[in-house]
């Protein structure tokens, strides 16, 4: 049964079933895009508030949450969200974080043994967290009869041979270290690059710029698509000016190139985009707008 937290919808074959973990104000606007003009959200405010900007405060409003689609017999989670227990001195929202996302995916009819395919569409802390529980002192996989897809670019930027992300960032390795290296060790992790195919619907695509091995998700069953876009949006801002990029944009003309191909894909074919952090539906359905975009009203 859906709930608050629970959303369930179908695409052509595929179930799609939203469990958001958590949602609310996160940052100053202007601090997770840039380069979005104060009245670029002000103009919009009928269309952003109150799911996606808190004018009040001015803070981007976003979601913490997995998407599950049971997709030819199969269980695939898309990101993982945070994890509990995580040392993240770098970043105090996900810092030793305690939330109840086995219970979300339980409220879902989802046990950890049933997953068969974790997509992480990038190696951010947000994504992976829940690749891992700790037991006995140990990280091991959540998900114990599961394939997890590494984009090959990241799990070598954030591994050890690039540095854990050259040291830029301390958290870089502890995310690697307890959230991708223990994949490895238990034989679950397989990297990929350009496109790999999960099956007759599925479809993941590199689409770098946020991090060296950011990557999308296609969907196609029947009439219906959809576009898993991971981090290439947090907000809705960024479909109006999509050269704008979040403050977490590694490559930010990377980030801008592969957002604007993106956009332009659904546009023109109709998919709708599923951003990681949307809050509101989740979603929203993209519209050319002479040699730029807009986006219809928020799906149901």
């Amino acid at each position: 049964m859906d709930s608050e937290n629970v959303q369930r919808f179908v695409l052509g074959d595929v179930e799609v079933t939203r469990v958001t973990e958590w949602r609310g104000p996160f940052v100053p606007a202007g601090d997770l895009v840039p380069g979005a003009a104060p009245a670029l959200w002000k103009d919009n405010r009928d269309r952003l508030a109150p799911d996606h900007w808190d004018p009040a405060a001015d803070r981007a409003v976003i979601a913490l949450q997995t998407w599950v689609l049971r997709s030819g017999g199969r269980t695939v989670l898309v990101d993982t969200n945070v994890g509990n227990g995580r040392e993240r001195p770098g970043n105090p929202a996900f810092h030793q974080q305690q939330g109840d996302f086995l219970g979300g995916l339980a409220a879902a009819g989802i046990r950890p043994e049933d997953v068969d395919v974790v997509v992480n569409t990038h190696i951010h802390g947000d994504h992976v967290g829940w690749n891992t529980t700790g037991v006995a002192g140990e990280w091991v996989p959540t998900f114990p009869n599961a394939r997890y897809l590494l984009p090959a670019a990241d799990d070598h930027h954030y591994g050890p041979d690039n540095g854990y992300g050259r040291g830029v960032r301390v958290d870089d390795r502890l995310i690697y270290e307890d959230s991708i290296a223990p994949v490895h060790r238990a034989g679950q992790a397989e990297l990929w690059d350009g496109t790999y195919r999960i099956d007759a619907h599925l479809t993941l695509e590199s689409a770098p710029g946020h991090t060296p091995g950011s990557s999308v998700l296609r969907l196609e069953s029947g009439d219906d698509r959809a576009v898993f876009v991971g981090d290439l949006m947090h907000s809705p801002v960024q479909v109006l000016a999509p050269t704008c990029n979040s403050c977490f944009c590694l490559d930010p003309a990377g980030a801008a190139a592969s957002r604007r191909r993106v956009l332009e894909r659904a546009a023109d074919l109709g998919e709708l985009v599923v951003p990681a952090h949307f809050g509101g539906s989740g979603a929203v359905e993209v519209r050319r707008a002479g040699g730029a975009f807009t986006f219809a009203a928020w799906p149901a």
